[in-house]
């Protein structure tokens, strides 16, 4: 099997807000999705267990021919990055290589002039790892983080709640401690939360700052592959996307369409545990 994929893994449906990016800003390649929504949230589970089950994704991935593999949860980033980059890849795949989405968005606001005072939110895990803080302050120590836990999101935008009164209070419920520590930015620290992209926007007010994460990550695959010809992904003028799912295939097609605004046709179920 010809390893010019590019592989996208995430643990539910969030990490198609950074797919549609991908297939718009970085056209010409083949997509593999895969969600482990059978075991979602991730952000519950204990490190090792996130490390286990995305060692399992990743030896499905790369067995179906991706050269490259974007980790599209920001959990999973900011949990097993590091031990998928330094013990998983060298030992099994040392000619791949493994991404996360953590870097791309603290580099794109250590370097802003204007910004002192960034927030964070995400789900437990990531709050906990100190990933955000800790990657901002390596590129630029002067700026102030301010994290919140958001660990109600995910669930309720996996079971189509999103739009719901109860999760708008929710989500004002969160952002209100970020809104008075004067933020000037938000990071959306999960690749689930564009999806309420629009309310976050209207509770913090249009002064904050609040980018999506898919552009970001986007523009960062598109600059690596430009460094790193020996992967040998080469835009094709062909290409597709293909999607699994450890779950109910109808119900990731149905929540699934509404995040990347367009049909999913080519599904399947998978196991990987």
């Amino acid at each position: 099997m010809k390893n010019n994929k590019i592989g996208v893994f995430d643990s539910g449906l969030g990490g198609l807000s950074i797919l549609k990016y991908l297939q718009t800003d970085v056209p010409g390649y083949h997509y593999l999705y895969l969600g482990d929504n059978a075991r979602l949230p991730y952000g519950e589970k204990s490190p090792e267990d996130i490390y286990k089950y995305s060692c399992q994704a990743m030896d499905f991935l790369f067995a179906q021919g991706c050269a490259l593999i974007i980790v599209a949860c920001n959990t999973v980033s900011a949990q097993a990055l590091r031990r998928l980059q330094q013990e998983y890849l060298p030992l099994n795949y040392p000619h791949k290589k493994i991404l996360g989405v953590i870097f791309p968005l603290a580099e794109e606001f250590a370097n802003h002039t204007k910004i002192t005072r960034i927030g964070v939110i995400g789900t437990k895990a990531t709050i906990a790892s100190g990933a955000y803080e800790n990657e901002i302050k390596k590129l630029n120590p002067n700026l102030t983080v301010e994290t919140k836990s958001t660990p109600l999101l995910v669930p309720l935008i996996e079971n189509g709640w999103a739009k719901k009164p109860e999760t708008k209070m929710i989500l004002k419920k969160y952002l209100r401690p970020l809104k008075t520590k004067q933020i000037q930015a938000l990071i959306l620290g999960c690749t689930h939360y564009p999806f309420l992209s629009k309310d976050i926007r209207r509770i913090v007010g249009k002064k904050i700052i609040v980018p999506d994460p898919g552009k970001i990550v986007a523009k960062s695959l598109e600059n690596y592959l430009k460094r790193h010809p020996e992967l040998n992904l080469k835009p094709q003028t062909k290409t597709s996307t293909s999607f699994f799912t450890t779950a109910d295939i109808d119900s990731f097609k149905k929540e699934g369409e509404k995040f990347l605004n367009s049909k999913i046709e080519n599904i399947k179920k998978i196991k990987i545990d």
